[in-house]
């Protein structure tokens, strides 16, 4: 190589250095220079460096960009870096998909869904399904607050966003999506699922068989819940009731105005719920007036919940509780105490963002503790891992499908004659077997009010709400501020005996 060549290549690479140092000197001087100063930057001057960025990434990268790219990705990353599952960007099909929510209806298989922001090998970022809507495809299918959907039609959910999980999940009505569900610690198995029109639920009630007591489910708190509930309630007065039982298990949620109406009817006087924030304007107090009450007094009343009761239904039963009207029977709620409001950005996008925190009357925010049932009663039992298997073989075998395909109106009575026959050779509780040819059974017809056969904590409210003794036994509930000063007394007797 001549001294000449040699010459020409050693310009070049310090002519491409000398660009690329005036490049960075010339970018770092306009928004990124490491200082004290910019430590203790203003909002605007983070501002201007992120338009920097966005200017010098659209005119510099290797190919050309297009600006929507930067700008979705700029703010999904913004809303993300918070860290809370429940502020997020709305792209258009997000937005689209909230709209048709609100509207009241839309094609989907009707689960309440949420998703951990972080995924690890250790703690995968599966779809968690926290409530399955009433009258669904997929609360007929049998799918259940707490399971893990780890796939969609084959795609890992740790590799999805929540709108792109809710995207997959909705879709024209008839298709099919395939879902792939891990229950408990080793249950997997796939649920092929048929898409409907999913009209947003509020509310199914009737008189329990042979009592006096009535049963009112609450599925979610929409602008028409109060007015379906005082149906409800004109309905059990008709009908002479003397106690009531509201059913707030798997109800996601829904409208705050909706849930503070639906309180209205059983507190006369007193804060129902109240919002709190940085923001003065987001501080807010939901009270209750006499003329709004329409529910009699010392009436007997039991609330059911559960692991899907979150949001809404939480600030019910948390008031109602608090107020000594109601006695709490199930498991513990989901934990959901904070409200959301969503910001369109354009016609077609928008964010969701957390914008207060709710309490209930005595004070207590339950976000990510949820709130304690007065007595403790789950349905079923954990399975052992052997008993996990079973149900697996089970459920991937079809037999049940199978039988109600050639069996579509089953009795009671048939349904227990199969479920022993079945029970030989899997070996499951009886009780959940016959639920599950239920489940079967109905997916083709309107689900029934409440299933007395299967559901304990159902039984267990009967009994309660007809006991002698209710006034005592409401009268020595705890409200939640007195159990949340109980487990702070307990962990500073824990860590004074921890000293000593």
């Amino acid at each position: 190589m001549s001294a000449m060549n040699r010459f020409k290549i050693s310009f070049k690479k310090r002519l491409f250095l000398v660009s690329t140092v005036a490049i960075t000197l010339f970018f770092n001087s306009s928004c990124f220079a490491a200082s004290r100063q910019d430590e203790k930057a203003s909002a605007f001057q983070y501002m201007k460096k992120l338009n920097s960025v966005f200017d010098f990434v659209l005119q510099n990268y290797v190919d050309e960009i297009d600006p929507k790219i930067l700008y979705e990705g700029a703010i999904k990353g913004m809303l993300d870096s918070i860290g809370d599952p429940y502020t997020l960007y709305l792209d258009p099909n997000a937005m689209r998909d909230l709209n048709d929510t609100t509207a009241g209806s839309f094609g989907g298989i009707g689960l309440s869904i949420t998703k951990a922001l972080e995924s690890t090998p250790e703690k995968p970022a599966y779809v968690e399904v926290a409530s399955p809507m009433e009258d669904t495809p997929g609360a007929k299918a049998g799918i259940q607050a707490g399971d893990y959907i780890v796939a969609i039609d084959g795609t890992p959910t740790p590799d999805l966003t929540m709108n792109e999980a809710l995207g997959k999940l909705r879709g024209e009505v008839g298709t099919p999506v395939t879902l792939s569900i891990l229950r408990g610690t080793n249950m997997r198995f796939d649920v092929k699922i048929i898409r409907a029109l999913i009209e947003v639920p509020t509310a199914k009630y009737g008189m329990i068989e042979d009592s006096s007591i009535g049963y009112v489910r609450l599925i979610e708190f929409t602008p028409e819940t109060p007015n379906r509930l005082q149906d409800a309630l004109n309905f059990f007065e008709e009908n002479n009731y003397t106690g009531m039982i509201i059913d707030l298990r798997d109800n996601p949620g829904g409208l705050i105005t909706s849930v503070a109406d639906v309180a209205d009817k059983f507190i006369d006087e007193g804060v129902i719920v109240s919002t709190k924030s940085r923001l003065a304007f987001e501080n807010q107090e939901f009270t209750s007036t006499a003329a709004k009450t329409t529910v009699k007094k010392n009436l007997p009343i039991v609330v059911l919940i559960n692991r899907g009761s979150a949001s809404a239904s939480e600030i019910l039963s948390g008031a109602l509780k608090d107020y000594h009207l109601a006695y709490l029977v199930g498991e513990r709620t989901y934990g959901k105490g904070s409200v959301q409001q969503v910001i369109p950005l354009s016609n077609i996008d928008g964010m969701k963002i957390t914008m207060a925190r709710y309490y209930t009357p005595s004070d207590v925010n339950i976000d990510k503790i949820g709130i304690p049932p007065d007595l403790e009663i789950k349905n079923l039992e954990k399975m052992t891992p052997e008993e996990e298997e079973i149900y697996v073989k089970l459920v991937n075998s079809n037999l049940i499908s199978t039988l109600v395909e050639k069996n579509p109106n089953l009795s009671e009575g048939a349904i227990a004659l199969e479920a022993e026959k079945i029970a030989k050779e899997y070996p499951l509780d009886l009780r959940l077997l016959r639920r599950m040819i239920r489940i079967q059974v109905q997916r083709t017809k309107a689900n029934v009010l409440y299933d007395l056969d299967f559901d304990l904590q159902l039984n267990e409210a009967l009994k309660i709400v007809k006991s002698k003794d209710f006034d005592a036994l409401i009268k020595n509930t705890k409200t939640l501020k007195e159990l949340q000063e109980a487990v702070e007394d307990s962990a500073i007797d824990a860590s004074k005996q921890a000293a000593e």
